[in-house]
């Protein structure tokens, strides 16, 4: 239910904080006090369309908060946690409107779009007036009030997942014909394509290492001949290693004879010897380590170019082009094994379509029903609301061949005003008070099926009087043991029967400064009020007597 409503700056409204409590409230005062302010604003933190001209003259911008109390199993919480918002205390709306047209919304002080706030919005609060009805003028909706009714809710889900495996078998089948049908078209290159891929029966991961491997051996090449004639130098016949072992040898057998001249020489020239042979064993291991067929180096560049020239051909990497060559050759499979495909699927399409129009079949047979069952009770409701010739119709129009997730029907409230006069839309045929009161008399017969949590009816009394008026106020009070309900009305027979009782009037807080005030009547007080709204600006005893009856008739 909605707790707390605080306006800041709209209109003529400077700041005002209203607590509600369940049941029925009801809001009176004279014509242009600014009741329509109040359900504007209302409007506005709901998600309605912002208009700069709600702000107050000489501020930048306004607010509106509205603070809810609903059930942890409504519908709402599943909303908000969806949208990563907190679900679990009082959901707070808040709107503001800049004086440049901007406005803002939150939701529990979180940022969140107009659209969201609109979506939350109509979850918790429904307006109804005579002129703006979504619940009346949209067929969608039709559709789920009579489902709630029909407790329908169950069927509806099943047939909806029926539809869903209906429409993927579906999916699934015109995806395989466009496949054979683009492989057909086709053939003849993904064969050739198939065939070539598969001689060269790439590698993922193979273009890398061939490169790295070609890499290695042009680094090689380059090095390989230096190091075979360096070896050759050492190693050849034209060594000098043995020219100088020689000499080392025939100087070593005449140290003693010198040793002041010789020692040192042939220690370094052993030495020399010994570092030469060291470098001829490593040259000897280079040569041999370096030593490559130059065959591999052209194989491993040929086999390299090959698979770049590939991934130029298929406009893909080279890495891709194994899994490009399981694709052509499922395409090719789809077009070989396509004809027994096609006949799987289209027996799944086939199941799949004749379990949803059983369900649909039924679905459609316990909505005539309800409709039925409905519209009686309903037209239990029309007499003391003055219609009491008028019929209210619920058109149910079933194709098969427009099936979708709720069904084959589409579901119309209509009305016959009327004897003799034609059926049609009810938002069509109905006047503004005749609208109004059938969508009071249908509210009524739903009870808290399918209604948001906070109904809000804006003047649905007007033009009626009497009898009638004392018939709406009863039908709201009843709305009220199972909803809250907030009325704009200007009879005192529905003014009667609230159990909150709120009075709007404008008031003069200094000169040519005019704001609408909102003062909550005690329950000793509203009986003045009830017979202002009698007799006029003057009120009387006779008002004051009546107005005592009506309040007396209430509570008895």
């Amino acid at each position: 239910m909605l707790c707390e409503l605080s306006i800041r700056d709209i209109v003529l409204i400077d700041r005002l904080d209203l607590q509600f409590n369940e049941g029925m409230s009801v809001l009176t005062g004279e014509t242009g006090a600014g009741k329509s302010i109040l359900l504007d604003s209302l409007s506005l933190a709901l998600g309605g369309r912002g208009d700069a001209g709600l702000v107050r003259n000489g501020t930048k911008q306004g607010q509106v908060t509205a603070v809810f109390d609903v059930p942890m199993s409504h519908k709402v919480r599943a909303l908000l946690a969806e949208n990563d918002l907190e679900a679990d205390a009082d959901v707070i709306l808040r709107r503001v409107q800049a004086s440049d047209g901007r406005t803002r919304a939150f939701i529990n002080d979180s940022p969140v779009s107009a659209g969201l706030l609109r979506q939350v919005g109509a979850s918790l609060v429904e307006v109804h007036g005579q002129h703006d009805d979504r619940a009346l003028i949209d067929p969608e909706s039709h559709r789920q009030i009579l489902d709630s009714f029909g407790s329908l809710e169950d069927l509806v889900s099943a047939t909806g997942e029926k539809f869903q495996a209906y429409k993927a078998a579906e999916k699934a089948l015109k995806e395989l014909r466009a496949r054979i049908e683009e492989a057909r078209r086709e053939a003849d290159y993904l064969r050739s394509s198939v065939d070539e891929l598969s001689t060269l029966n790439p590698q993922e991961g193979e273009e890398e290492e061939l490169a790295l491997s070609r890499q290695d051996m042009m680094q090689v090449e380059k090095v390989a001949g230096d190091l075979k004639d360096a070896f050759d130098t050492l190693d050849g016949p034209s060594s000098p290693v043995p020219e100088l072992s020689s000499l080392w040898r025939r100087l070593e057998r005449k140290v003693d004879l010198a040793p002041q001249y010789l020692t040192g020489v042939v220690e370094q020239l052993g030495a020399a010897l010994d570092n030469i042979e060291d470098a001829r064993s490593g040259l000897e291991d280079a040569v041999r380590d370096t030593n490559f067929d130059p065959r591999e180096l052209e194989q491993t560049e040929e086999r390299l170019f090959a698979l770049r020239a590939a991934g130029r051909k298929y406009s893909c990497h080279v890495d891709a082009l194994p899994r490009l060559r399981e694709t052509m050759e499922r395409d090719l499979g789809d077009l070989d094994a396509g004809e027994g495909k096609l006949l799987e699927l289209e027996a799944a399409v086939g199941q799949t379509r004749d379990a949803y129009d059983k369900l649909a079949q039924e679905l459609s047979e316990k909505r005539r029903e309800a409709a039925r069952a409905l519209e009686e009770v309903v037209h239990q409701e029309l007499p003391a609301l003055k219609l009491e010739r008028a019929r209210f119709i619920i058109q149910q129009e079933t194709q098969l061949e427009h099936r979708g997730a709720d069904g084959t029907d589409t579901i119309e409230f209509w009305a016959q005003t009327n004897p003799g006069s034609r059926p049609g839309p009810m938002f069509k045929v109905a006047s503004g008070g005749e609208l109004s009161r059938f969508l009071l008399a249908l509210k009524v017969s739903l009870a808290d099926k399918g209604s948001a949590p906070t109904l809000v009816f804006d003047e649905i009394d007007t033009g009626v009087g009497g009898a009638v008026a004392e018939a709406i106020g009863l039908r709201l009070a009843r709305l009220a043991a199972t909803v809250q309900v907030l009325t704009v009305t200007h009879a005192p027979q529905v003014a009667a029967r609230a159990n909150g009782h709120f009075l709007i009037q404008k008031g003069e807080v200094e000169k040519d400064v005019v704001i609408t005030q909102v003062q909550q009547i005690a329950e000793a007080d509203r009986q003045e009020e009830i017979a202002r709204m009698l007799s006029g600006a003057v009120i009387t005893e006779e008002a004051r007597a009546a107005a005592m009856r009506l309040m007396g008739n209430v509570s008895s």
